[in-house]
């Protein structure tokens, strides 16, 4: 479980062990936006199967090291999935942290193709379903509940009523109370959360956001909010895909042949040096894998081993986007 301290740093929840977690976003549902993703699936989508395959995924993930777990209710069965491999491999709620979100509703029906694959309502009545849900599932192994994406503009940071209840079930329960970052404005956000209280408490200990070698701007926040005590967990950190060996489109060619350069010079893969950068940002305290099949989620591990130097900072900057075109091109991934 978490350190109860006022000074809440997560790296201390995972006591020591590898800094890389597993996200599930790719594994508990048949369609997501990574490139790639059905051929990762084979495009078997029986639930058994891929409840095997996540499974797979965890053990390896286990057995490189890896303790932080990330799930949400809009990731399909990820939370049952999760929950399942938890308790046939009797791991003690000591053993792990685990953390999962709440405000996004999963509709498509087990199915790629879907009008709306899951719906954003952050308000008080979904709070109360979804962590009931999450909490009839992970019961005790769950550490941290976050708001899934919250934005300046979902008005979420400024519901009394909600963070009322978050406020109230931290102090009933234990759980760690946390947001999850999206958009171009990820810093504005964060500095709003930061200054969010209630009756004198700080609503939030951690913050889930997006930072890789392609969008980087919300460093210098995410740098603020780690000084002052907070989390820090990082997500997408391969730009769903961009930043691997599988982005074949010609117009990401030469960026690609700058990070296959650089990782050829430092003796990785490119996965695992687009981690390693993350990693070596000083105010990351959990880097996320999105792996979804076990030889992805062993190319990542290899991140640990990337001996990073000033040399691979000063050449892959030239990567980095503006803003607007990073979301933009997300914006425009594919579900598969």
């Amino acid at each position: 479980m978490f350190h109860q301290t006022t000074e809440f740093n997560l790296g201390e929840a995972v006591v020591g062990r590898k800094r890389l977690g597993l996200g599930l976003a790719a594994l508990g549902r048949p369609g997501y936006i990574n490139l790639g993703h059905a051929a990762d699936l084979r495009h078997d989508y029986d639930m058994a199967a891929m409840e095997a395959r996540a499974h797979a995924v965890l053990d390896a993930a286990w057995a490189g090291g890896v303790r932080y777990f990330d799930a949400a209710r809009s990731y399909g069965a990820a939370e049952q999935f999760l929950a399942s491999w938890l308790a046939s491999r009797r791991i003690s709620p000591e053993d792990a942290v685990v953390a999962s979100k709440w405000g996004y509703t999963y509709t498509a029906g087990w199915k790629i193709e879907a009008e709306k694959h899951e719906i954003k309502d952050h308000s008080l009545p979904v709070l109360m379903r979804q962590s009931t849900e999450s909490r009839d599932l992970l019961g005790t192994h769950l550490d941290l509940y976050q708001i899934h994406s919250a934005t300046l503009e979902s008005g979420v940071l400024d519901d009394r009523a909600v963070l009322t209840e978050l406020v109230r079930m931290r102090s009933t329960t234990g759980l760690k109370i946390g947001l999850t970052l999206s958009g171009p404005r990820q810093a504005d956000t964060l500095r709003r959360a930061q200054n969010v209280e209630i009756d004198g408490q700080r609503v939030f200990d951690c913050v889930q956001a997006t930072w890789n070698l392609l969008e980087t701007s919300a460093g210098p926040a995410l740098q603020t909010a780690h000084d002052a005590g907070m989390g820090m967990i990082v997500k997408e950190a391969l730009a769903n895909g961009r930043l691997t060996a599988r982005n074949q489109n010609a117009a990401f060619a030469e960026k690609r042949r700058l990070l296959e350069a650089e990782a050829n010079r430092l003796a990785t893969t490119p996965d695992a040096l687009a981690l390693a950068a993350v990693l070596a940002q000083s105010w990351a305290d959990v880097v996320l894998s999105g792996a979804a099949t076990v030889e992805q989620l062993q190319s990542n591990l290899g991140a640990m081993a990337v001996v990073w130097d000033e040399e691979a900072g000063r050449r892959l900057n030239a990567l980095s986007e503006e803003p607007s075109q990073y979301w933009g091109t997300r914006g425009a991934l594919a579900w598969n």
